[in-house]
Parts: structure tokens; C-alpha cells; sequence
């Protein structure tokens, strides 16, 4: 099969041949139809982010394809199905804190760095080996756009952020980093979940107007100038009422001091959610003040990436509609323009900007 290949840090992937993968127990091979290329794909495959990939190496995060191959073990899934691809591959061998490894992008400590060595490649290929568990069948209406459900590595991020906060109907949340494209992503899944209010804080006006242009009254745009107590003061004054909880979305460059404003708006026995990469390059600690958490009895809690169920949970939202994918802007591109889509993703990464790789290729169905 052909595949994008990271030979080493720095350097432009390369296209070229490699064996296909072969599925075992409790595996399956997808032909890879769509994957998204995140905007900051330019930051890791250059190592400025520092991630813990191992050239050489397949990157990818995730994907929608067709099931060209079925493991012995699998019960409902079938050759031809059509499905989504999720990366957040984890170990079996411990039930409470199983170790976590993104498949073709990021792993947790060393058992994820173990787990890696195995899982070892993503989704910039025309094929892909993937977890049984880790395979989530799709609606029909999903192959007639794969690149727009490619999306899918955004929304269920969020949306494990929002599950893990307990975000209820009606109830009024705050998106730290809402003008990002995770951001972004969590303002849209909130309301597709039945937030009665999302507070919207950012710096970039026009990004702002078009939040509050798409979602209407519910989102309260606010635009930070920097002064953390006047962000918390004007975030505070937009919600026109106590804040439930809070997620934080903002990038490894936006400096602690802005996700404690936003943090510190959560009403008494509000929930905070820590999901962003403050601090991941380093800079200042969060630095929460004790008494304020314990006297207002406030959770706060991180949350990497989300539980199997939620790609279940997110799949239904957009089956349903009541996630829209439809006013996403999607560029796509072939495998052989993989870094062109890893620049253009870089340039258009704000709000439900969306970069697609499509790399499948016509591929023989097997079942064994």
C-alpha cells in the first residue's frame, strides 16, 4: 500500500510504498477514505511540540473508511461496512487505568510508549490496522461526504470534555479557547447537547461575530483584553447568571493566567474541565487559589481525550442533526498532496476550518 511516512523531525513526509498491514485477534484493516489533518500537525511533525512519535512512522488521527478485513473475534462488524476510526487506542490489560496511546500521533508515559511500538501507525495510508473496540459504525448518509465526518477527530474531543464535566440541558457553560478549533468545537456540541447558555471568550473579534452569528442568543461572545481580572469581570457579565462549569480549550501557547479567569467564573459547586495545552511547553502553573476551590466546593478535573462510548454518543448527534456539519468549510487532498494539507491545515485552522487527507484507494475486500 502506499502511505505519508515521517522519516524523521523537521523533514517533509514522504509517499511511498510499505506492506500492508495485517490484521490479528481483535484487529481489523480499514481502507482509509478520510482522515482530518489537525491545524497544529505542522507543530508535531516538526518536534516543536514534542511528541513522543518514533520515525519512522504512518501519522494520522483517526479516520473514516470500509472495513477490508475482519479479525476472527469480531461479532457485528463486516467487510464493506463503513465506519469511523478512532486513534485513542488503550491497553487491555488493566481495566482501571489501562495505558493510553494515540495511534500515529501521541502516547502517555511509558506504557503508552509501549503500546505504541504496537499500534504503531495512523491513518495517512491507503490502509489502516485498528482495535476492534476501536471501530464505530456509521450512518449511510456519512458516504456521501467522508471528509466532511472526517471531523469526527475534533467533535469527540469536545465532546469527552463535556461528558466529563456532566454538562446538563439548560445549563450554562463557559469554552475557554472558544474562537479555536477545538474551541469552537466544544461551543457547537454544547448547544447540540441542550446548554441553555455558552459564554464565548476570545481575542479575535471577527471569530467572535461568527459564533454568535451561526448560534444566535445563546452564545455570549466576550472579547479579552489581557487583564485577567477584567476578563473574569466581563466573562462573569455575560453569563447573566451563574456558570456551571467551564472547559478549557486553549492551545500550549496561551499563558495560564488566561484559563484561570475563565476557571474562576464557575459559580459555587460548578465544575471545571482542564482540556487544552497550557502549560505543555512550558510557562506558569494553572496556580488555582486552594481557598477558592475548597470553600466553593468547585471540581476541578483533567480530561485526555474521552471514553469509547462518547464516539457512540457523538456519531448519534450528527446522525440526528442536532450537530450540523453541513456550514463546515472542507478542503481535502489527496495522499500525494499530504504536505501541501499539512501547510493549508496550518493557514486554516480557526473556526470549523476543516483539513481532510483522502488517501484510500480501490482495495480488494477480503474476510478470512
Amino acid at each position: 500500500m502506499r502511505a505519508a511516512v515521517l522519516t524523521r523531525f523537521g523533514a517533509p513526509l514522504t509517499v511511498r510504498e510499505i506492506p500492508d498491514p495485517e490484521a490479528g485477534g481483535g484487529e481489523v484493516v480499514v481502507e482509509v477514505l478520510a482522515t482530518c489533518v489537525p491545524p497544529y500537525a505542522a507543530e508535531v511533525f516538526g518536534g516543536e511540540r514534542n511528541y513522543p512519535l518514533v520515525p519512522p512512522v504512518v501519522p494520522g488521527v483517526g479516520g473514516v473508511g470500509r472495513i477490508v478485513h475482519a479479525g476472527p473475534d469480531a461479532t457485528r462488524l463486516r467487510v464493506g461496512d463503513l465506519v469511523w476510526c478512532d486513534s485513542t487506542v488503550r491497553s487491555r490489560d488493566d481495566a482501571l487505568t489501562p495505558d493510553i496511546t494515540l495511534q500515529g500521533w501521541s502516547s502517555r508515559g511509558e506504557g503508552g510508549a509501549r503500546l505504541a511500538q504496537y499500534m504503531h501507525d495512523g491513518a495517512f495510508a491507503e490502509l489502516m490496522r485498528v482495535p476492534t473496540e476501536n471501530v464505530f459504525p456509521l450512518p449511510v448518509m456519512a458516504g456521501d461526504d467522508p471528509a466532511r465526518w472526517a471531523a469526527l477527530t475534533v467533535h469527540t474531543i469536545s465532546y469527552g470534555g463535556l461528558l466529563a464535566g456532566g454538562l446538563a440541558a439548560g445549563e450554562t457553560l463557559l469554552v475557554s479557547g472558544a474562537t479555536g478549533n477545538l474551541g469552537s468545537s466544544a461551543v457547537a456540541v454544547a448547544l447540540a447537547m441542550g446548554a441553555g447558555r455558552v459564554v464565548a471568550p476570545g481575542r479575535n473579534r471577527a471569530a467572535l461575530d461568527l459564533l454568535a452569528d451561526r448560534f444566535g442568543p445563546r452564545v455570549r461572545p466576550v472579547q479579552l483584553t489581557g487583564d485577567e481580572a477584567a476578563d473574569r469581570a466581563a466573562m462573569s457579565a455575560a453569563a447573566d447568571g451563574p456558570i456551571d462549569m467551564v472547559i478549557d480549550m486553549l492551545p500550549p501557547s496561551a499563558p495560564s493566567s488566561a484559563a484561570r479567569a475563565a476557571a474562576m467564573t464557575v459559580r459555587e459547586y460548578g465544575r471545571v474541565v482542564l482540556m487544552g495545552g497550557v502549560g505543555m511547553l512550558g510557562g506558569d502553573d494553572l496556580a488555582l487559589p486552594y481557598p477558592w476551590i475548597m470553600r466553593n466546593s468547585v471540581t476541578v478535573r483533567g480530561q485526555w481525550m474521552y471514553p469509547r462510548t462518547a464516539n457512540v454518543g457523538i456519531i448519534r448527534l450528527l446522525a440526528s442533526g442536532a450537530l450540523d456539519l453541513a456550514p463546515e468549510h472542507v478542503r481535502s487532498f489527496g495522499l500525494d498532496a499530504v504536505n501541501d494539507a499539512i501547510a493549508y491545515a496550518a493557514s486554516h485552522g480557526g473556526l470549523f476550518d476543516r483539513t481532510t487527507l483522502a488517501p484510500g484507494a480501490a482495495v480488494t475486500t477480503t474476510n478470512r
